[in-house]
């Protein structure tokens, strides 16, 4: 397979990195397992442009066709809802914002309308929900009550209408606080699709179950579409041309974002930090993995590489202050990062003079480039997210130092910082010369209610999955160890109750997507895709610190094309 020559297979599997002479390995409380692909393989890439041009003027061609099916005769609602939901479904959507805008628009105006004259199945009715809320329109959930029986359950006639099932499944992700309709069809539908999935033909079955581990409201957009033209190539009657569209669009943006990692792995073989700060993690190709999923557009490219390079310096900082730094070092390194001067160089030790004079371009490298755009500003908010990170960390190091467990909801107002998405976020404004302006920025800086939201999530869901193995390391206190001592539970219990505050999160999230929204889709779709990369990388296992459970995704998406079929016309 194509990938095999990035696998990192020449190392051992062994948990004691390499060590220069100069690392104290006295000081190392964590030892990583070592990165699964060898990043510097991928500096090797070769990208034709006029390849890349080829696929993109083909791509533009066939963009003028579906718009003409998205324009036409609108007498239908429905199967105008199925073609927006089946360009979503396969990736191709973002080709077509403005267009889909108009239509839901008209659509949603005429829904009361829609359902005074139309009695929808289950199926229908949940599709329609899904696609309206996915959108930003509120559509009410009491369209869900006719599927109930008098005793206010949901009926049992619809339990054997998979279709239904499965739709009214996706929908009820899209709830906000209040929708206790949409909590008893999660549980109700939950607690049937296992069965369906065994009753279902093979193809159906492994939607269902990709479904149940996670919902598409739930999946990073581009794994979602990878996932879904697998599944409808294998339906009776797939649209080819669609089909074929998605899988020529998805090979395409894989070419460009190919040659951006070759940059990326390039920047990084540059640097030498692998070699310089072993006892870090070392995962180009998982950071860049994360950029994609949160920004996977080709004209965001820029926006992809500066969240990809942040967010390698946030792994480093973290992993510094968490698994190698003294206290002492820590204060020195946060006071450093409080001056972002080359004149504070002198009061760190030798291995962090490195780190942080890397950190330092990487700030006059963004100024440059927002200088050009006007925006200047840029450099200013990203380097004040940076402090606010370091001062979580360095409350966490002194927590740990004096064995100190805080009071869960004191943990959890620092750790949203330590969540480090505030900085993500930030480094993501970079590349959106003329959506994200210093309005933005201070939107940002002021912890809104979307962002407190995604930074609980981060922070939580990583603690869920990791606490274990970072108690085992001997680490600080996470919100599972806090909640445990204040509340007086068990481990499970403790765990219960956090998945419910982050259930609460995502309603958080969905309720500031919807219409009149305080910014502008794409940055509401960046912060989004960040809560879905959360919920991908740290659903099961803390993917990024034991990466193997990712690499059949990064495969996918970055490392080999979907196979087209030269006899259908496109």
């Amino acid at each position: 397979m194509l990938y095999f020559s990035f696998l990192s297979s020449g190392r051992k599997m062994e948990m004691q990195p390499h060590l220069p002479p100069n690392t104290d390995q006295t000081k190392i409380r964590s030892v990583f397992p070592p990165p699964v692909w060898d990043s510097y393989s991928f500096t090797s890439f070769s990208l034709l442009d006029s390849e890349y041009e080829s696929w993109t003027r083909r791509v533009e061609t066939l963009k003028e066709k579906v718009k003409d099916m998205l324009m036409a005769d609108a007498s239908n609602p429905i199967k105008k809802i199925e073609l927006i939901n089946l360009l979503c479904r396969l990736g191709l959507s973002y080709h077509f914002e403005r267009e889909i805008e108009e239509q839901l628009i008209h659509i949603f105006n005429w829904v009361p309308q829609l359902f005074d004259e139309n009695d929808y199945d289950l199926y229908t009715t949940a599709l329609l929900f899904q696609v309206l809320r996915q959108h930003g329109f509120k559509m009410t959930c009491d369209v869900f009550k006719k599927f109930k029986d008098s005793n206010g359950e949901f009926k049992k006639s619809i339990i054997k209408d998979v279709r239904g099932i499965l739709s009214l499944y996706e929908a009820s992700f899209m709830s906000v606080h209040g929708e206790d309709i949409l909590d008893e069809a999660l549980e109700f539908t939950r607690s049937h699709l296992e069965s369906l999935a065994m009753q279902s033909k093979p193809h159906y079955s492994e939607r269902i179950k990709n479904a149940l581990i996670l919902p598409f409201h739930k999946g990073v957009p581009r794994v979602e579409a990878w996932q879904y033209i697998s599944f409808y190539e294998k339906e009776e009657s797939p649209n080819e041309f669609l089909l074929q569209f998605a899988k020529l669009d998805f090979n395409r943006v894989q070419l460009l974002q190919r040659e951006e990692l070759k940059v990326m792995a390039r920047w990084w073989k540059d640097l030498n930090l692998a070699e310089k700060l072993p006892y870090a993690r070392d995962r180009l190709v998982e950071i860049y993995f994360w950029a994609c999923s949160i920004q996977f557009e080709p004209h965001l490219a820029l926006s992809r590489m500066m969240m990809a390079k942040y967010l390698k310096m946030i792994s480093l900082a973290d992993d510094t202050c968490d698994a190698y730094a003294t206290m002492k070092e820590v204060n020195a390194f946060t006071d450093a990062i409080e001056r972002c001067s080359i004149d504070a160089t002198d009061e760190l030790p030798d291995y962090m003079k490195v780190f942080y004079k890397e950190l330092l371009n990487l700030f006059e490298e963004t100024e440059n480039i927002a200088s050009k755009e006007g925006r200047s500003y840029c450099a200013y908010y990203v380097k004040e997210e940076f402090k606010n990170l370091l001062r979580s960390y360095r409350m966490e190091a002194q927590w740990f130092n004096e064995g100190y467990v805080p009071t869960f909801d004191v943990y959890l107002q620092n750790g949203s910082e330590s969540s480090s998405y505030g900085v993500i976020v930030a480094a993501g404004f970079i590349g959106m010369e003329k959506i994200a302006g210093i309005k933005e920025y201070q939107w940002l800086q002021s912890n809104p209610k979307i962002v407190k939201a995604l930074k609980v999530l981060g922070r939580l869901e990583n603690d869920i999955v990791s606490h274990q193995a970072e108690q085992k390391r001997g680490d600080s206190a996470s919100s599972v160890e806090c909640y445990m001592k204040e509340h007086d539970v068990l481990e499970k219990k403790a765990v219960e109750e956090i998945l419910k505050i982050c259930a609460n999160a995502w309603k958080d999230i969905n309720e500031e997507c919807m219409k009149p929204t305080a910014l502008p889709s794409p940055i509401l779709q960046l912060l989004v895709n960040l809560a879905r990369i959360t919920e991908v990388v740290y659903r099961f296992d803390d993917s990024y610190t034991n990466p193997s459970s990712l690499k059949d995704k990064i495969t996918a998406l970055l490392l080999e094309p979907l196979p087209l079929q030269d006899q259908v016309n496109i």
